[in-house]
């Protein structure tokens, strides 16, 4: 009798937790040569990663507003405004938090301790350059532009032609994170966590600044539990099981560091929460560069924290012009671990001051240094 039994496959949460776990023991075990093959095909991965992106979001969000056979530049205007506002909203209570609990965390001799561990890495046998064909604030204003105007147009001043070419782009964008990009994904979080583990930097770190990293983690998980409340009150749906369905995005986003790398799991996510493709992608690789507000809750703390520690003066006042700036310049980060705080850096003078907040000076590069710390949770 033949066995029709299907043997069931190891799910994607699953496979990323075994990929986080060997990156440990293997950092922590295994000599410099083993580490150094993994970092460089997870190297080698993240570098065609990086020139996929771009290529994502204007397949997925050229489609996703094309789709909106009306209202699409409403719902864009509306989405951009919501993103922003958020952003702003968790950078302010961000440091409300921070300036209330930070002080009480604070050691003395920490800055020396973490500025000894700040440039430690395993590195590559090798790497390939692979410039990406457009960049991604390129690609999020063409997809902008394109999507609208065949919203707007297909099948009354212009054809279907450019439609039906970007719909097959798609499909084969599709193709390539299924294929490709998916299955891939363990290796590239293996290779970060064995980075982070054999270099010791992370582990120092937050051996010096758990309780600050706590906080941090905290308001994240706050804010989170805030918007699903909202998402769930308003679609009528158990917000809880929604954040169940997020666990395969959160465990991605645990060991890729990048929010823009996340995205073909958030996507299948936001399908298993039943939001219609025509919206999902739409507003997911959109999100993924302009909702920032993850990001702006961690680099806000961190810059906190750092003044604390080199008893700088910092302010509401000085805090919310920073956060607004930093809330646009944002959208141009590249979709790489971090890609936020490198972004962040030439604005950092407005809350360390013209000296103190050199981006090539020890206080920016602690500032690396913490927020790559605690980027991926």
């Amino acid at each position: 009798m033949e066995n029709t039994t299907k043997k069931k496959k190891l799910g994607l949460v699953p496979k990323l937790i075994i990929a986080i776990i060997l990156g440990i023991l293997i950092g922590q075990y295994m000599p410099l040569e083993v580490c150094k093959v993994i970092t460089t095909l997870s190297g080698l991965f993240s570098t065609f990663l990086k020139f996929v992106i771009p290529l994502m979001i204007l397949a997925y969000v050229t489609m996703g507003i094309a789709d909106l056979s009306s209202g699409a530049g409403k719902l864009l205007l509306i989405t951009v405004l919501l993103a922003y506002s958020s952003t702003l909203i968790a950078g302010s209570a961000s440091y409300i938090v921070s300036s209330t609990l930070f002080p009480h965390f604070m050691s003395e001799g920490a800055l020396e301790q973490i500025q000894a561990t700040a440039d430690k890495s395993i590195g590559t046998y090798f790497s390939i350059s692979l410039p990406a064909m457009i960049d991604t604030l390129s690609a999020v204003v063409l997809a902008f532009i394109l999507g609208l105007c065949l919203s707007k147009l297909r099948g009354k001043t212009v054809g279907t032609s450019l439609y039906n070419g970007m719909h097959d782009f798609s499909a084969i964008i599709d193709e390539v994170l299924h294929s490709v990009i998916i299955p891939l994904l363990p290796l590239y979080i293996c290779g970060t966590f064995i980075d982070m583990t054999y270099s010791g930097r992370t582990f120092t770190i937050l051996g010096i600044l758990w309780k600050v990293f706590l906080v941090v983690i905290a308001m994240h998980a706050v804010y989170l539990f805030i918007q699903f409340i909202i998402a769930g009150t308003i679609s009528h749906k158990n917000p809880f099981r929604l954040m169940k369905n997020q666990i395969s995005g959160y465990t991605t986003a645990l060991g890729t560091q990048s929010s823009a790398a996340t995205i073909p799991v958030n996507l299948q996510c936001a399908k298993a929460d039943g939001v219609c493709s025509q919206i999902r992608n739409f507003v997911v690789p959109l999100c993924a560069n302009i909702h920032m507000c993850g990001s702006m809750i961690t680099i806000t703390a961190c810059a906190t924290a750092v003044c604390l520690m080199n008893d700088l003066p910092i302010s509401l006042g000085t805090v919310i012009p920073f956060i607004a700036t930093l809330g646009v310049a944002m959208v141009a980060s590249p979709g790489a671990p971090g890609g936020s705080i490198m972004t962040a850096l030439p604005f950092l003078y407005m809350i360390f001051g013209t000296e103190a907040g050199d981006p090539n000076g020890p206080i920016c590069a602690l500032m690396v240094a913490l927020y790559i710390t605690q980027d991926s949770f």
